[in-house]
């Protein structure tokens, strides 16, 4: 019988950073990788480093391929050399770190791209480390995309526990917002993050939409967005069937969702879902990247230089990155085995 355990790549972050110890960390829960096939990737000696800070010993046994991590039980770890020892040191931002965690995540996705990997989880990373190291894309959610072929529309998502937000544009300046509030990607970016909910597990998500201006526009004397364009949108997904409500103005809508109301926000741009989220709970927040052909997730914290290498690092939002990748790689997997008649 084919295994219908999905292939969950993780990786060690920013060597500079927190990731190491927060990996050691995860990994010392035995539980969460019971039904899954875990490959660690990444530098020897940084995985050890991490090991070191953290007080935890582990061992993982080596192996020499994504695919040979289904004749093992438990986790394993794929030897890779992108950084040497001395070329990185704690809270430092260096082309050499951001170089070696481009090298580690491109060969998680190639590995993804051969369909050996049906999820990855990173720990954080540092952008300007990976731009210094030859990053050419406005974040590594662009960097994503291209290296595994996307054409459609993709967003981040940002996760608290069972609430979920999506944005219609990322890293741009404010003054630019605007531009980007459109019909075409507002119900791409409803559609999408309905889909990812469900691949995550939710049997019926209750998707709402934000409005754009303060108190949604009241009537369309302080803006015509939600009347001409978000509400237009809104009624094509329902159309669709998809059960998208909205706008609702953004000063109160994320109480409803804080109470129960929805399981997901669509937002009209960065900050707009980003202070809420981590306002409910920085300490535990997600990311997800959405829009891709696998789930790739990652804790939505930094890379925290400022407690690198002291041993103080809180694992609470990489486990839930690591559930979360988890959860939507066995959906993929099933879907995979599905389709192929398995």
């Amino acid at each position: 019988m084919t295994d219908p355990h999905p292939v969950i790549a993780v990786t060690l972050g920013d060597p500079a950073g927190i990731g190491p110890e927060l990996i050691a960390r995860l990994f010392a829960d035995t539980a969460l990788f019971s039904d899954v096939h875990t490959v660690l990737v990444g530098d020897p000696w940084l995985w050890q480093d991490g090991q070191n800070v953290a007080g935890i010993s582990h061992r993982l046994p080596d192996v020499d391929s994504f695919a040979a991590a289904r004749d093992h039980d438990g986790p394993v770890f794929l030897p890779l050399d992108s950084v040497a020892e001395g070329e990185v040191g704690y809270a430092e931002e260096t082309a050499a770190g951001g170089a070696s965690v481009l090298k580690v995540l491109t060969r998680c996705l190639d590995a993804a791209q051969a369909g050996e990997v049906d999820a990855i989880c990173f720990a954080p990373l540092n952008k300007f480390s990976m731009k210094k190291g030859g990053l050419r894309h406005e974040d590594e959610l662009h960097f994503f995309a291209e290296q595994l072929g996307v054409e459609g529309y993709f967003c981040e998502f940002n996760t608290l526990g069972t609430l979920w937000t999506s944005r219609i544009s990322s890293h741009i300046p404010l003054k630019d917002a605007a531009e980007y509030v459109t019909r075409e990607r507002i119900v791409a970016a409803s559609r999408l993050i309905y889909e990812s909910l469900k691949l995550a597990g939710f049997d019926a998500p209750r998707i709402a939409v934000a409005a754009f201006n303060p108190h949604g526009g009241e009537g369309g004397t302080c803006g015509r967005e939600e009347i001409e364009v978000i509400a237009p949108a809104v009624r094509e997904c329902q159309a669709q069937g998809y059960p998208i409500a909205g706008p609702f103005p953004a000063d109160t809508i994320f109480i409803k969702a804080r109470d129960g109301e929805y399981d997901a926000i669509v937002t009209m741009y960065h900050d707009q879902g980003q202070i809420a989220i981590k306002l409910l709970g920085f300490k535990q927040g997600v990311t997800v990247q959405g829009g891709l052909p696998i789930p790739i997730t990652t804790p939505a914290h930094g890379t925290a230089f400022d407690i690198a290498g002291q041993g103080k690092a809180d694992v609470g939002p990489t486990r839930n990155a690591f559930s979360i990748a988890c959860r939507m790689g066995k959906s993929l997997r099933l879907q995979r085995l599905a389709s192929a008649g398995a």
